[in-house]
């Protein structure tokens, strides 16, 4: 066996680096240990079948064709026999299926027996990971031969179907039974911390729900997986206290699982005030809630790679995914570009007054852990994330989303606010939630050591003292509310008349200046036409008298695709300290980026080492194919030469 030519041709059939990396179902086996592959014609590319024992082709090198469900099948065969410890004699291949006189035209690509060697008792569907459909197909398949567990597996994800009665398709399992194992055993085994798996696509699994149960369940999906969510970040938390064994799983009825999530849910809420509305229950049905259980207990959510749970609230966003409110999820490269120019301390406070999701906070917070607290215990990194990082946004759904995230990266409080960030007299009210906000804000606000102005400030939360902000605002919408806009001096003409309106981003320009104090620093994303256009002249012009231009660093066209393709840029400020005089002239960093990391169609694009394979980042994941890092340490460079306080 040459592992060298397994693995060269396994590379070229699954030619999309996220198919290759994302076969997590094989995680613990090494394709070129449990496959042998073999060029047996010049460019024609073998594998010897472990049930059949015929060499079977999966690629050929001049029509670049491959055969990745047969990967998958072979790599699954490895498995039952080496996992779940099947015998090769009670496993069939390409089985013919009888529906009544008929026989289907697709045999079933794996068959288990029970141990009657006569007997169906598990059906495996192969997919090509790129394949979008099949779950009616096992359960044709399961009707057709009589079995009680269907699998369809891609090698990304499985979903497995348990029929406990004819016709009836009731639940999932969160595995299929090893060999002497009953469903009973799999249902009621114990499930622990260690157990959990930590690679895994959720937007996936999430899709798979929609299919089996959410799209007819007449429930909002992404408050009921949010529910979910929270009820397994509180059985997680809590699981030391218990030895590591964990509550959020399926039993064998769907009644005990809906009461335990349910009691789960609720002390959720209780743990994380202002998440959810008082007494508010799960919708999802008894039988629903258990399919969702089985598919999503097996998976670690607290502590987990962010970028992975951050896909999946993309995916339940819509709205936002599509810009269809002038918001864009910032690319992950592009936040860390802002985050290492500014380069926030441990002793900073960081605000996003747009925050979304919150990438701009984790990231800052990831980078303050990494670069200025790794010496120091987990509870302080986790204090710092408590009382330094502060985030705005309007929207409910994008603020649920950014405090879950605080709270999986560690953080159990937050100051996540759902507020309008340029509308302050909006902040008050009686209501809780408004109520908290102001007085946590209140703690940050500047003090300018004058009563007046002081108490001003205090009633209408006008100007703050963040050391630092980065933020990526909404474009799309005019402000025509003249109480808004009598706010803002760019808002009013050269002879002080208020303008009709005024575009979002262009307020939040001047908010964002006035949220952080005299030296503090900031990074926002805007529209390229602020910068060029002769008819925001004024707005630049403005700009020179509150604030040092640090840099300016043009985005690709292909960064926000396939959401948008407007040019955008990113605006580096200092805010003048108070009674400086700002210099006629000074330097400014200017970068145009030429590597987006995407494509024209959006899609991602992915470093190649020398010999061709991906190249992987620290933690394993593909490094991304982008110029901003290299940008990022250039601004370094001049910083340093300028003597900029902060680096």
């Amino acid at each position: 066996m040459d592992k060298s030519v397994t693995s060269y041709t396994i590379n070229k059939i699954f030619k999309d680096p996220n198919l290759q990396f994302g076969l997590t179902e094989f995680e613990t086996i090494k394709p070129s240990e449990a496959l042998d592959i073999f060029e047996k014609e010049k460019g024609k590319y073998y594998l010897k079948c472990l049930k059949r024992n015929t060499d079977l082709l999966v690629w050929n090198e001049e029509k670049r064709v491959g055969e990745p469900e047969e990967i998958i099948r072979q790599l699954w065969l490895y498995k039952l026999t080496k996992y779940y410890n099947y015998p090769l004699d009670r496993i069939a291949v390409e089985k013919e299926v009888n529906f009544g006189r008929e026989v289907h035209e697709k045999a079933a690509d794996i068959i288990v027996f029970d141990k009657d060697k006569e007997t169906p008792d598990i059906v495996l569907e192969i997919k090509s990971p790129e394949a979008k459909d099949g779950l009616e197909q096992v359960k044709s398949y399961l009707n057709a031969e009589g079995a009680s567990i269907g699998v369809l597996t891609n090698g990304i994800i499985k979903v497995i179907l348990y029929r406990p009665y004819p016709h009836q398709f009731e639940n999932t399992l969160r595995d299929i039974p090893r060999i002497g194992q009953t469903i009973e055993d799999v249902q009621e085994a114990k499930l622990t911390l260690d157990q959990l798996e930590r690679k895994y696509d959720l937007v996936a699994i999430i899709k798979i729900l929609e299919e089996l149960v959410l799209a007819g369940a007449g429930v909002d999906s992404f408050n009921e997986i949010f529910k979910l969510i929270y009820a397994k970040l509180y059985d997680e938390k809590y699981a030391r206290d218990r030895h590591g064994e964990l509550l959020f799983r399926q039993s064998s009825e769907a009644r005990i699982t809906y009461d335990n999530i349910e009691r789960l849910f609720e002390k959720a809420t209780q743990e994380w005030p202002g998440m959810f509305i008082s007494g508010e229950k799960i919708l999802l049905s008894p039988t629903h809630l258990s399919v969702c259980v089985g598919n999503l207990e097996k998976i670690k959510l607290l502590d987990a790679e962010l970028t992975i749970i951050d896909r999946a609230f993309e995916y339940l966003l819509p709205d936002v995914a599509k810009g269809k409110r002038g918001q864009y999820f910032t690319p992950r490269h592009v936040i860390d570009m802002a985050v290492k120019m500014l380069n926030p301390k441990e002793e900073e406070y960081v605000i996003d007054p747009a925050s979304g999701s919150g990438g701009f906070l984790i990231h800052t917070m990831q980078w303050v852990w990494d670069k200025h607290m790794s010496e120091k215990s987990h509870e302080t990194q986790i204090d710092y994330a408590k009382t330094h990082v502060y985030g705005i946004d309007f929207d409910d759904k994008p603020v649920k989303i950014s405090r879950a995230l605080m709270l999986i990266a560690g953080d159990g409080k937050s100051h996540i606010f759902k507020l309008n960030s340029l509308n302050p007299k909006e902040w008050m009210g009686e209501e809780g939630e408004k109520e908290k906000a102001r007085a946590e804000l209140r703690e940050r606000l500047y003090k300018f050591n004058d009563y007046d102005r002081d108490r001003d400030n205090e009633e209408n939360f006008r100007s703050f003292a963040f050391d630092m902000l980065l933020t990526n605002p909404p474009f799309a919408g005019e402000i025509i509310d003249r109480t808004i806009l009598n706010i803002y001096e760019l808002a009013k003409n050269d002879k002080g008349k208020l303008r009709n309106k005024m575009e979002r981003h262009i307020l939040f320009i001047e908010r964002a200046l006035n949220l952080i104090k005299p030296g503090g620093r900031l990074a926002i994303v805007l529209p390229q036409g602020v910068l060029n256009n002769t008819n925001m002249e004024y707005i630049r012009n403005w700009l020179f008298n509150k604030a040092r231009i640090l840099a300016v660093v043009g985005l690709h066209v292909n960064t926000f695709k396939p959401h948008t393709g407007t040019k955008t840029s990113v605006l580096f400020l200092q805010k003048w300290i108070e009674k400086e005089e700002p210099p006629k002239d000074y330097s400014i960093f200017m970068a145009v980026s030429k590597k987006s990391g995407k494509d024209k169609s959006g899609d991602y694009v992915f470093v190649k080492d020398e010999s061709g394979q991906f190249a992987l980042d620290a933690k394993g994941n593909l490094k991304i194919d982008h110029d901003l890092d290299e940008i990022a340490n250039k601004f370094i460079d001049f910083a340093k030469k300028e003597s900029f306080n902060f680096w």
